[in-house]
C-alpha cells in the first residue's frame, strides 16, 4: 500500500485520467457525498468478496473512506489478497472537504 494525498488525486481527476476509485464506506455516507469512486463497502473487503476486483489486481486502485483509516485497512486486505498497486487516500473524505469544499 502508498499513500496518495488529496493534492495528487485531484489534480489527476481534474486532468481526465481513468482512475479506479473505491469508496469503501457505507451507502449513506456515499450518498451524502462521493468524488465519483465506485462503492464497496469495508466489509465486503473484510469479508474476502473481491470478485468484482479482481480485474484489477495488476492495475492502480486508490482506496479512500471518511479519514483514511478503513481504506488503509481494505489497501492491506487487498494487498494480502495479491493486489500489486493499492493506494490510500491520506485523510479520506473529512482531508478532501476541507480543502475542496
Amino acid at each position: 500500500m502508498q499513500i496518495i494525498t488529496a493534492e495528487e488525486l485531484k489534480s489527476r481527476i481534474d486532468a481526465g485520467e481513468k482512475l479506479n476509485l473505491i469508496d469503501v464506506r457505507e451507502p449513506y455516507e456515499n450518498a451524502e457525498f462521493n468524488i465519483g469512486g465506485t462503492l464497496y463497502p469495508l466489509g465486503k473487503i473484510q469479508s474476502m468478496q473481491v470478485d468484482d476486483l479482481e480485474e484489477l489486481k495488476n492495475d492502480e486502485i486508490i482506496c479512500y473512506c471518511r479519514s483514511g483509516n478503513r481504506s488503509g485497512q481494505a489497501c492491506l486486505i487487498l494487498d494480502t489478497l495479491g493486489f500489486t498497486n493499492t493506494k490510500n487516500l491520506a485523510g479520506g473524505m473529512v482531508n478532501w472537504m476541507e480543502k475542496y469544499s
